[in-house]
């Protein structure tokens, strides 16, 4: 007999359009001989849908879905609720759900939360691991505590940005320019902004401001943009690919660079100086297992030309689309996007034993 799987994607964040881009490559991977497949789209506004077919999010006419659908939080139950009809409700038995939801109200420990209350096995990291690599203040203090190289910032809170002049002179105080001001809990460089002056700094606190409540002001690193991919944690050993190089087609690797932008790309196993890939791993596996980690994330860092290795962030629900880094990386040591998918939904499955 098939086990259910559903596939959660869309979701309330700015990263809503990378959901359903991969949403569709995590859907592809799936082995409808072995699953059964229940898709269930979140729209912005926050509306659960019973979604027909992978068609309709490659299509994205899946918002016009009547029927509603949600994860019910009843331990008892395990299962999605479904109203077909007015005032009658059908449930659907779930065996595991694979929430490809990036961003706020997805990664950050929300729907992880809602799986947990649920008991129901679910891909990738746990609330604290979700919240804690979510919030990039926290994730720096955990790095910091790791003795890990990253860059050298200044936090500041929105509240604070009511006296301008005194938050930028806090700033300057501690940092040169250029700076990259980013909202501490955001993903895909969403209101990342870099500032080359004092007025331009003024403009990126208040762009962050409008994503997040609290904003890290960075220093700006002069390296070369890398990541690598994590899998295992719980009873599964820790395992890290290769590295990738990013090659953005912009001035930084920002959204529109990463998802539009034809000139961006991506390299597998570029030549590093010095034991910089190696370090890199070793770093990222740290990292992982720091911030208890369960099924996948990818690490960022920054490689100088000196071979200096700078942690940047770490991302627990990478990205699935066509040219993302983290099925990239894995193919490149022998682990197809079918496997890999494969691998992820039985090590979900092992969340709750023992």
């Amino acid at each position: 007999m098939k086990e259910t799987v559903v596939v959660l994607f869309g979701g309330q964040s700015s990263e809503h359009v990378v959901s359903c881009m991969s949403a569709v490559n995590v859907i592809e991977q799936i082995d409808q001989g072995e699953y059964e497949l229940v898709l269930v789209g979140i729209t912005k506004e926050g509306r659960w849908l019973l979604v027909d077919s992978i068609e309709d999010i490659r299509r994205d006419t899946w918002r016009d879905s009547k029927v509603r659908a949600v994860l019910s939080p009843d331990a008892t139950d395990q299962c999605v609720l479904v109203w077909k009809e007015e005032h009658k409700v059908e449930k659907l038995p779930v065996d595991v759900v694979f929430p490809v939801l990036h961003g706020l109200w997805g990664e950050d420990g929300t729907v992880q939360g809602l799986l947990e209350l649920a008991r129901i096995p679910y891909v990738g990291c746990g609330v604290l691991s979700s919240a804690v690599s979510m919030d990039k203040l926290y994730t720096k203090m955990i790095a910091e505590r790791l003795g890990i190289r990253q860059a050298d910032y200044v936090s500041m809170t929105r509240s604070r940005l009511k006296d301008m002049d005194q938050a930028v002179g806090l700033v300057e105080e501690k940092l040169s320019y250029p700076v990259f001001v980013k909202p501490s809990n955001a993903g895909s460089s969403r209101g990342v902004t870099k500032a080359e002056n004092r007025g331009r700094l003024k403009e990126a606190l208040t762009e962050a401001a409008r994503h997040d409540s609290k904003i890290l002001v960075e220093e700006a690193v002069t390296g070369r943009e890398v990541e690598t991919a994590v899998f295992g944690g719980g009873g599964e050993e820790i395992q890290v690919s290769g590295v990738g190089e990013i090659l953005a087609g912009a001035e930084f690797y920002d959204f529109d660079a990463k998802y539009y932008s034809q000139e961006s790309k991506t390299v597998v196993d570029p030549v590093l100086p010095g034991g910089a890939d190696e370090e890199i791993r070793q770093a990222a596996a740290r990292i992982f297992k720091a911030v208890d980690g369960y099924g996948l994330a990818r690490a960022d860092f920054f490689v100088t030309n000196e071979g200096e290795v700078i942690f940047n962030e770490i991302n627990t629900m990478p990205g699935f689309t066509a040219i993302s880094m983290y099925p990239e990386l894995w193919e490149a040591r022998g682990v197809s996007k079918p496997l890999l998918v494969k691998k992820l939904l039985d090590h979900a499955k092992e969340r709750y034993h023992g």
